[in-house]
Order: structure tokens, then sequence, then C-alpha cells
């Protein structure tokens, strides 16, 4: 699959998000993942659905398989840390999120010169 056909396959998932069909949504991202696991966007969009399911522990595994781009860390952190409160692993929860909080610290975060 192409670059276009993958971005035309994102928007269509999203389209049918935003209309009230979440099946449509998900089938379209699990098939985006099925060719490729690694696909951060496809894995994070397929982990936010399988949460609106319960489906707490496979979005945990969909998250932590995928290569996450960096404009979607925030998305991917939350949604890992909701997943893993919601299969009650507070702790791992709590960790997890705590991570990604100190991973935003530093230069980037000053706002003093």
């Amino acid at each position: 699959m192409n670059a276009d056909e993958r971005q035309f396959l994102l928007t269509a998932a999203w389209m049918f998000m935003r209309h009230g069909q979440p099946a449509r949504a998900r089938s379209v991202c699990a098939a985006l993942v099925d060719d490729n696991p690694r696909d951060g966007v496809a894995s994070v969009a397929l982990a936010g659905l399988m949460l609106d399911s319960g489906e707490a522990p496979r979005a945990v595994e969909a998250l932590r398989s995928a290569d996450v781009p960096p404009e979607l860390a925030h998305a991917a952190a939350f949604l890992e840390a909701r997943a893993l409160k919601m299969s009650g692993r507070e702790r791992e929860a709590a960790s997890r999120w705590s991570r990604y909080i100190e991973s935003k610290k530093g230069a980037a975060r000053q706002w003093t010169a």
C-alpha cells in the first residue's frame, strides 16, 4: 500500500467515526494495522476504538507494538494509561503517565531564556 492509499483509508476511518459508524472505522484501522503492525497512526486510532468497546488489554497491545510518531505521543500515553487503568493495573497506569510527563520536561518546556 502506498502513502496515498494509506492516507485515504485513515481519512475514511475518521469520516466513519464522525458519522457514527465506529464498527466501520475499526475495520479500516484494523486492516491498516494488519498491513503494517508498526503503523503508529492507525494503531493509536484502533486503540481508541478498542477502549470504546471495553477491550483494554488489546488496546495496550496495539499501542505497545506500534511506532507512534512524536505528534501522537500524548494521545498514545493517555490511551495506554487509560487502558492499563481499565485493566485494573492502576500502578502501571500511573507509572506510564508519569514517564510521559517526565519525558516532556526540560528545555522545551522552559518559559524563560
